[in-house]
């Protein structure tokens, strides 16, 4: 039986980045697509609860078949696996998403936010991401590299709980290698900005820059990114603090 491949984003049904990736699993199992219709970045692991959830299905897009959802990115796969799927999928992979999901990003992150979703219903889960915002981003060159780690997954599986964050350098033609690394820790240095519209109305719009606290560590997913290496993050779907009983101090019993 052929593996069941199962697609979502966070940047659209239209991403040219999803397209891609479609297009590069296509040899290695049966591909179901389902994405927001509309861009969801920075959703994480947001949900519709007070809205219907309308799927509408696409034209085939090689071979794969192609949804579209009005809500999140979690809802793509909740949706995908409860009502839409024949089995559990083997496999979710998410992205290519149009920009770095590095660092602190994974946190914030709709696409990871849809890796995590698959990996709480217990599936082998990844998130690609390119760093690169053009919007003529080349993604072809990202094919070996999403070919040869959903490979290896199939293969070998992940850990429960566990998923991939995947990152690839906007120069990923001329990637050095892949590195099994850490995030980075950093910060966001944002503020929202105020302009006026025509009414002279006040509106705000998040701007900001990244900082990152450790630029010289060569463990970390930014170092890799900023010298040319493929980035894998292994992160946890429990935030669970490792050593709880050091908060036992605030612990009361009758």
């Amino acid at each position: 039986m052929k593996k069941l491949i199962l697609v979502s984003n966070d940047d659209s049904i239209e991403a040219h980045g999803v397209h891609e990736l479609v297009k590069s699993l296509q040899t290695l199992g049966d591909v179901f697509c389902i994405c927001p219709e509309q861009p969801q970045s920075g959703m994480s692991m947001a949900l519709t609860v007070n809205n219907p959830l309308r799927v509408k299905r696409l034209e085939d897009y090689h071979g794969a078949q192609m949804y579209k959802v009005n809500g999140t990115p979690v809802d793509c796969i909740k949706i995908a696996v409860d009502n839409l799927l024949p089995r559990k999928p083997d496999i979710v992979v998410t992205g290519i998403n149009h920009g770095s999901n590095a660092a602190i990003n994974v946190v914030y992150s709709g696409t990871m936010g849809a890796a995590f979703e698959g990996c709480a219903y217990g599936v082998p889960s990844i998130g690609f991401s390119l760093t690169s915002h053009r919007e003529d981003a080349d993604f072809s060159p990202c094919y070996p590299v999403v070919e040869k780690i959903v490979r290896k997954v199939l293969e070998k599986g992940l850990p429960q709980g566990v998923c991939l964050n995947v990152n690839m350098p906007a120069n990923v033609k001329e990637f050095k290698g892949i590195r099994v690394t850490r995030g980075c820790k950093g910060r966001w240095d944002d503020h929202y900005e105020e302009y006026l519209d025509p009414a002279r109305r006040p509106f705000y719009w998040l701007a900001g820059t990244f900082v990152n606290e450790e630029p010289d560590n060569e463990d970390t997913d930014e170092w890799c990114l900023s010298n040319g290496f493929v980035s894998i993050v292994p992160v946890k779907l429990d935030p669970t603090y490792p050593r709880p009983s050091d908060f036992n101090w605030l612990s009361e019993e009758d």
